[in-house]
């Protein structure tokens, strides 16, 4: 499959066939499970202390006739430790066990718990060569909320990995037709719940993926373009090419990376 390749200023500049890898039939089963398996691996393991709520003293007994017990006063027989007494009547409050103020929880979250999901190795190759693939399918792009270009899909002229400043990788993105796109990046949404409390207050759409050769000053100037991403060809993951394991992420492609790819065979 030939693909057209255009410049900075939006004007072709040749074709391109496509490497072996974009020919991937569409496995959205192996993507979802590519993609669990590096947000499983991300999560950071945490639990509440073995010791919490269970650092009163609490002997009571439970016998018939032991001093100290609370057999008899129609009370239920959970641990209790004893803040007064007159004689052989105690005064006492719950503690220790799950139901009562200040005991330990039931079930708490334990960090030894192994949460992490494992996928084979080529199943994860395959599932990235399937999300590469679905980024030339402009009906699956769109699908997913995107905003491409008319001449969609096309790649971007190895010249765009050489700009350095954000406003002139904004200005040939926006001629290439992503002005649209760019702005779905700009929204930011207040998260519902509890977690806008919690350093995660606002929720922004992922926009363009761009996918870069070599390290070049690309990288950084876009850094500052909200919603876009830029990526190394020998870095790329199934999370970066389909966010939350829904493919068909709107990727330009520059010739470089394709070179590279092709080059060094990459997730063959």
């Amino acid at each position: 499959m030939n693909i057209a390749v255009f410049d900075t200023h939006n004007k072709k500049a040749g074709e391109k066939a496509l490497p072996k890898q974009f020919s991937e039939e569409f496995r959205p089963d192996l993507i979802k499970r590519a993609v669990h398996a590096l947000q499983s691996a991300a999560r950071q393991r945490y639990g509440s202390d073995p010791e919490a709520g269970m650092r009163h003293s609490s002997t009571l007994s439970k016998r018939r006739r032991n001093y100290r017990g609370s057999y008899g006063f129609g009370i239920s027989r959970v641990n209790r430790k004893i803040h007064s007494r007159r004689g052989t009547r105690m005064n006492w409050v719950g503690t220790f066990s799950p139901q009562t103020r200040g005991g330990r929880r039931s079930h708490p979250p334990k960090s030894e718990k192994n949460l992490i999901k494992l996928i084979n190795h080529k199943e994860n190759v395959k599932a990235i060569r399937s999300a590469m693939a679905a980024t030339m399918d402009k009906a699956l792009v769109e699908a997913r909320g995107h905003k491409a270009p008319e001449a969609y899909p096309f790649i971007i002229d190895a010249s765009f990995e050489s700009l350095s400043k954000a406003k002139d990788v904004k200005s040939a993105l926006d001629l290439l037709g992503f002005s649209d796109e760019l702005g779905r990046g700009l929204v930011r949404k207040i998260r519902a719940g509890i977690g806008k409390l919690r350093g995660r207050r606002y929720k922004t759409k992922k926009s363009l993926l761009i996918v870069v050769g070599s390290q070049c000053p690309l990288m950084k100037a876009a850094a500052n373009l909200p919603g876009v991403d830029v990526v190394l060809i020998n870095a790329l993951n199934a999370d970066v090419l389909a966010p939350g394991a829904h493919a068909g992420r709107v990727t330009l492609w520059t010739h470089h990376a394709l070179e590279m790819l092709e080059e060094h065979k990459l997730y063959v």
